[in-house]
């Protein structure tokens, strides 16, 4: 007989569904969920979906802003974010890159402006949305790995 854990549903909180598979943690991570927390975290990895594999991360009493919806589509594109109250989905919606980023990313460039004790928030253009691909408004410089420099 096979047997299944089933991830429980949440009361109040977030589902993080369709994230891009083996990205879980770097949700948790910009979500800046610490690992003793009283909420309820669930993440599911590698889960076998229609389109191949993806993770899902749940949050009980958590709802996410719109600065870490731009975070977590800079990681994975096709997520889309559930926002659950009294155990029904009361929002649905995918995340979408903007065609700019302000403020949530650091440019690699030791000597951009934008890293200097400058006024200056960081920024970029977003060249591709998928897999995204983003570059310094200031000096032009491509991130390689985007998720090491979001802030």
């Amino acid at each position: 007989m096979k047997k299944e854990l089933k991830i429980p549903l949440i009361k109040n909180g977030t589902v993080i569904d369709h994230i891009t598979a083996g990205n879980a943690v770097k949700v948790l991570h910009i979500l800046g969920i610490p690992i003793s927390t009283s909420s309820v975290v669930s993440v599911a990895m590698n889960v076998k979906s229609k389109f191949g594999k993806k993770d899902i991360v749940k949050v009980e009493n958590r709802e996410i802003d719109p600065q870490e919806v731009d975070k977590i589509a800079l990681i994975s594109p096709k997520a889309t974010i559930n926002i659950i109250r009294d155990y029904k989905v009361a929002k649905k919606h995918k995340v979408e890159l903007p065609n700019e980023i302000i403020g949530i990313v650091s440019c690699s460039n030791p000597t951009c402006v934008s890293n200097a004790n400058e006024p200056v928030k960081s920024r970029f253009k977003v060249i591709e949305k998928d897999p995204p691909k983003i570059k310094c408004y200031y000096c032009e410089r491509e991130p390689e790995v985007i998720a090491d420099r979001i802030i």
